[in-house]
């Protein structure tokens, strides 16, 4: 009795858990007016500036990276386009 007992709480704590992970429609999952100003005022400068040192550091190893064959393209994506797009192209407040 106790076994078949236990057995049952354990599917309904499953089964529970099942039907609330299905439900992620339901959930606002914008920023919160804290997270927006932190990545305004903290977040968003930092961007900027590693966006600045990464266009630095890209020209001066360019000479480098001219002679791989996809060298360059790979450069400019890692030191320049992503922090760019981290900066500029994500929604405030949004950490992803």
């Amino acid at each position: 009795m106790k076994f078949t007992t236990i057995i049952a709480a354990a599917a309904l704590t499953l089964a529970a858990g099942v039907a609330q992970a299905e439900d992620r429609n339901g959930i606002d999952d914008t920023p919160s007016a804290a997270a927006m100003a932190v990545d305004f005022v903290l977040v968003r400068p930092l961007g900027l500036v590693a966006t600045v040192v990464g266009t630095g550091l890209f020209i001066a190893q360019l000479p480098f990276a001219i002679f791989r064959s996809d060298g360059v393209s790979v450069a400019a994506e890692k030191l320049v386009a992503d922090p760019a797009e981290f900066t500029f192209h994500r929604p405030l407040g949004k950490m992803d």
